[in-house]
């Protein structure tokens, strides 16, 4: 506090003035000592006082001194008196201070006057050291300064007195501030105490809840650690395990590579041996085999400094492995270009029976093709007189084939309608998942090739054959319900015929991948090919062929909806969007005749071939063409199908072409309108380019 650093520096200050130097004894009353005794000094005269009392008064001097010398041996007191004042040093201050000698001057000289006479008076009574040795005038002085020494007495303890009353005064009321300022004081501490002590304990509750709540956190903290380090643990085990799988594989792999090598150089070896000239050979000089055998011991020998390098526990690598076939392949491309001309050296010797062999081939190609030229003759004749008379619609075989197709669609409908109509939680989701097992795969086939492709397919594969299949990640098999398997065929080939119509619409190069699928699926499980003949018949009747009739009692947005229109609350759907879809999935068609799946060993013949194609376009052109739609599944037909129709039938195909060309195309343009004459030209573009490029090549040979 203020107040108390002024106290402490006030105490400070009295402490180092001169007063509070002073030493001061409080049983000085007791001990019966005066209060100022520490405080005189000694009076003592300066060694300057004998000059002075000498100029003063020589005279009694030298009496004085002649009266001590000759009493000194009688007056053992006077002169010890005498040797006392004389000894006693008198300083400058007490000599040359005349006021106090001059204020008491008359009470001085009376003192010394009296003092005189009672020497002089009785100088019998008093011994010989009465005698005084001193001058009157040292008398008198030394007689004042007692006087003044007593007056100072006096006055100093009157001083003194009231200064202790005074002090004494003070120290009590500077007891009862001080005491009244240490009670305030203790209040105040007491006060600080309690504030403290409140604001302590409430620090103390908020750093225990503050305690608690890091415990919490740190709680938390520690499990989501523990979980963090499971999941790394089971990640590290998992890595672990797959690192091992990759290491048992690579070593898989290595061995195989390490047979494979072992296997390639006993080739190049046996090879190399055939390079050798053979007793047969060596009597034609044509033939040098030093350049055969130098470089077959070549190969020989770079395969053999690929082999040491993995017999010394280490696995080929997949270089050694290409190094060891690149040689082997070299080698092999040498043995045949040996064989080559030694077969060269035999050929020469045979070449004349050869080339009359070849003009016997060719007089019976002539032949063939003046049969040919006769047939179609015959056979243009015959369709010239039945120009006139085309069919309306389909023919009764292929219309019964059609029906058969509907009918085993709709049993297969029939037969999964019980979980296609489910209402139970479970079968409803079984349906769901194994509906998105069957078109996912088929979705995903658009322009891809390769391993994604191939990936599609043996889901598709897996699914139809009863095995689990991964969708979703869930896992799904078609045996899981009775009906399962007809459910999955069912939407599976409705999805392909979905994709022409949509995908394929869109995307001509689509039809293919899409296409290649599909045939391979359909040649493993037949059904399925027949259920997308199905839907795509009744989703595109010109596939058929066959151009539905309306029948009595038909009305008019059914009948629409039978040729293939789509019908929405009463709209039909417009003629290019018709169209479009028509298109795609002719297309489609178009591509699974001639499309084979190409990741299979052994193939049959097609399920649904390239003949079906021809069979389709004869009865297209057997039939009276309509409008628009007739020459656009005829253009996107030949498109597609057309080269693969050419390489089977090569002459036949382009006289069919001619055909349209010369006969059928004028029926079209006949039927179509000004404002749909998109199409037509299209096809037109097309059979010109085909009939005066292609054909004269082969049909006026």
């Amino acid at each position: 506090m203020p107040s108390e650093s002024l106290r402490f520096e006030t105490l400070e200050a009295l402490k180092n003035s001169p007063k509070g130097k002073l030493n001061y004894s409080p049983d000085w009353l007791e001990k019966g000592e005066d209060i100022l005794a520490g405080c005189v000094e000694v009076s003592s005269l300066s060694p300057l006082s004998g000059q002075i009392l000498k100029r003063l008064s020589p005279r009694p001097l030298l009496k004085t001194r002649s009266l001590s010398s000759c009493v000194r041996d009688t007056s053992p007191e006077v002169s010890e008196g005498l040797s006392a004042g004389a000894s006693v040093p008198i300083s400058p201050r007490q000599i040359s201070s005349p006021p106090p000698v001059s204020l008491h001057a008359e009470d001085d000289e009376q003192k010394a006057g009296e003092i005189q006479e009672e020497s002089v008076v009785s100088p019998v009574a008093s011994p010989p050291p009465a005698i005084s040795v001193l001058s009157p005038r040292a008398t008198q002085m030394a007689g004042c300064i007692r006087m003044c020494e007593r007056k100072h007495k006096a006055k100093a303890k009157v001083e003194l007195s009231l200064r202790l009353e005074q002090q004494e005064r003070l120290v009590a009321t500077v007891s009862s501030c001080e005491s009244e300022q240490l009670k305030r004081y203790e209040e105040l501490m007491e006060l600080k105490q309690r504030q403290e002590y409140q604001s302590m304990r409430d620090m103390m509750e908020k750093e225990t809840q503050e305690s608690l709540g890091r415990q919490e956190k740190l709680r938390e903290e520690h499990r989501h650690r523990m979980k963090i380090l499971n999941l790394r643990l089971r990640e590290a085990e998992q890595q672990r395990l797959r690192e091992a799988e990759l290491e048992r594989q690579r070593q898989v792999e290595g061995r195989e590579r390490h047979r494979a090598i072992n296997a390639i150089q006993e080739e190049v070896l046996q090879l190399n041996q055939l390079l050798q000239p053979r007793p047969s050979t060596q009597t034609d000089p044509a033939l040098d085999h030093t350049p055969y055998i130098t470089r077959g011991n070549q190969l020989c020998s770079q395969v053999s400094d690929v082999v040491p390098a993995s017999a010394d526990g280490q696995f080929p690598s997949v270089e050694d492995l290409t190094v060891a076939e690149r040689a082997l392949q070299e080698m092999r491309s040498l043995v045949r270009n040996l064989q080559g001309e030694e077969a060269q050296a035999a050929e020469r010797k045979r070449k004349e029976q050869d080339e009359e062999e070849e003009k016997k081939k060719r007089h019976e190609e002539l032949k063939a093709q003046q049969e040919e030229q006769k047939k179609t003759a015959a056979r243009s004749a015959k369709e010239k007189a039945k120009k006139e008379g085309l069919q309306t619609g389909a023919d009764e075989s292929t219309l019964k084939w059609y029906s058969a197709l509907q009918d085993a669609a709709n049993q297969c409908a029939q037969a999964c309608d019980e979980l296609s109509r489910a209402k139970d939680t479970q079968t409803k989701k079984l349906k769901m998942e194994l509906q998105k097992a069957a078109t996912t795969p088929v979705s995903q086939i658009a322009n891809i090739s390769g391993a994604p492709l191939k990936e599609a397919f043996e889901k598709i594969d897996k699914l139809l054959s009863s095995r689990p299949v991964t969708s979703a990640g869930k896992t799904v098999s078609a045996s899981q319900h009775p009906q399962g398997l007809e459910f999955v065929s069912y939407k599976l080939a409705e999805k392909f015929v979905k994709q022409g119509e949509e995908e394929v619409a869109s995307n001509h190069s689509a039809a293919f991948p899409i296409a290649a699928v599909a045939s391979g699926i359909w040649e493993l499980h037949p059904k399925i090919g027949e259920l997308i003949l199905a839907h795509l018949h009744k989703k595109c009747p010109y596939a058929v062929p066959h151009y539905p009739p309306m029948e009595r009692g038909t009305s008019v947005e059914d009948y629409q909806k039978i040729l293939g229109y789509r019908v929405d609350d009463s709209k039909v759907e417009g003629q290019d969007s018709f169209l479009k879809r028509m298109s795609g999935m002719i297309r489609l068609y178009a591509a699974i005749i001639q499309m084979r799946w190409p990741y299979t060993g052994k193939q049959g013949p097609h399920p649904h071939g390239l003949n079906h194609g021809w069979r389709w376009l004869a009865q297209i052109l057997n039939m009276e063409p309509l409008a628009d739609i007739t020459a656009t599944i005829l253009f996107d037909f030949l498109e597609v199908c057309g080269n693969a129709l050419m390489k089977l039938y090569r002459g036949q195909f382009w006289k069919l072409i001619l055909l349209i060309y010369e006969e059928y195309f004028p029926r079209i343009e006949a039927v179509t309108s000004t404002g749909q004459m998109g199409s037509v030209t299209r096809l037109k573009q097309f059979l010109e380019v085909s009939v005066w490029f292609q054909a004269p090549n082969i049909i006026f040979s």
